[in-house]
C-alpha cells in the first residue's frame, strides 16, 4: 500500500483493532494474538493480503505521535469503512480489548470514542460488548 492509496474496508478494520490495542500505550500478547486470529479466521477477511497488518500498524502508530491524530485516523478508518461494517469494527475492538481478560479505563475510553465515531447505537453497542465480555470469560 502506497501513502497515498486509500484504505480498504479491511484496512479500516485491522486500524480500529490496533488502535485499541495500542491506545493504552501496551499492546498486551494476547491483543496481537486475538488480532492475528481474526484476520485468519473471520470471513471479512478472507482475501486479506496479512503483510499489509504491519503497514496499517505503522499508520495507527504514526498518528498517534501528532496532536491530532486521532481525528485523522477516525477520518481515514471512516472513509475506507462502509456503514455496514461499522458495528463490526466495534466488535473487533470489543473483543480486541477484552482478549488479555482485563481492560482499562484508556482502553474503554478508546471503545466510546469508537462507537461514537462509528455511530453505533448504545443498545446494539450494550450487546457487543456483553457478547465480548462472555466469550472471554475465564473458568
Amino acid at each position: 500500500m502506497s501513502d497515498t492509496a486509500p484504505m480498504s474496508p479491511q484496512d479500516a478494520l485491522i486500524a480500529v483493532m490496533v488502535a485499541c490495542s495500542a491506545s493504552d500505550q501496551n499492546m498486551r500478547m494476547a491483543e496481537l494474538v486475538a488480532i492475528q486470529r481474526m484476520v485468519n479466521h473471520m470471513p471479512v477477511f478472507a482475501d486479506y493480503d496479512t503483510d499489509r497488518i504491519r503497514r496499517i500498524s505503522q499508520i495507527v502508530f504514526d498518528l498517534f505521535e501528532e496532536e491530532d491524530g486521532l481525528d485523522a485516523l477516525f477520518g481515514l478508518i471512516r472513509e475506507a469503512l462502509p456503514e455496514r461494517l461499522n458495528e463490526t469494527a466495534y466488535a473487533l475492538a470489543c473483543d480486541v480489548v477484552t482478549s488479555d481478560g482485563q481492560h482499562n479505563e484508556v482502553e474503554l475510553r478508546m471503545l466510546e470514542e469508537v462507537r461514537e465515531e462509528l455511530k453505533v447505537d448504545r443498545l446494539h453497542a450494550a450487546a457487543i460488548e456483553w457478547g465480548a465480555r462472555v466469550r472471554h470469560m475465564k473458568p
